[in-house]
């Protein structure tokens, strides 16, 4: 038996030095971290539409329309007007039936982003008007709900264009919000 010699290979570089096996790797690999992003992305940003405990919110409901029915009840009504830091709150009804409310709390809630959302205690200035200090700025759409101090009663509503009163121009409200 006669060895024969074989010709060299003309690709004798190791695996590790060719274009085709990295080539082969970087697409499965590019579809690994496009999906772990994805998931990242998914995660971080989660839509706050979505509730997390319906059925307890569905039970809430139920306080909520009873609450409002007795502000119906009490004629009440609130206009707010929106400066840069500060709100005021003119509440208008039958003052002696909603009794010496000294405090009442504004909750105002981002329409879309739940981590926006904020509460502010107002103090009473004269008899149906509350004041007090913004800590971020609000936009027009946003919800607000005006809440009385015992817990009582409570209002709802949306902030409108005539809401804000814009200093620079000089403006004023053009009604209630």
């Amino acid at each position: 038996m006669s060895s024969a010699r074989r010709p060299p290979r003309e690709d004798s570089e190791p695996w590790y030095r060719q274009f085709w096996p990295w080539f082969l790797i970087a697409l499965p690999g590019s579809v690994v971290i496009a999906g772990l992003t994805t998931l990242y992305i998914a995660n971080r940003y989660s839509d706050d539409l979505v509730v997390d405990d319906y059925y307890k919110d569905g039970l809430a409901i139920n306080r909520q329309l009873e609450k409002q029915a007795a502000a119906q009840a009490l004629g009440l009504s609130a206009s707010l007007l929106l400066l840069d830091e500060r709100v005021q709150v003119r509440l208008d009804g039958e003052r002696e039936a909603m009794g010496p409310q000294h405090r009442v709390e504004l909750r105002l809630s981002h329409p879309l982003e739940a981590d926006r959302d904020f509460v502010v205690t107002l103090d009473r200035s004269a008899p149906g008007l509350y004041v007090g200090e913004l800590p971020a700025r609000v936009a027009r759409n946003w919800h607000w709900t005006l809440v009385a101090g015992d817990d009582s009663w409570r209002l709802d509503g949306s902030l409108g264009a005539s809401s804000f009163l814009d200093i620079r121009e000089g403006g004023g409200p053009a009604g209630s919000g």
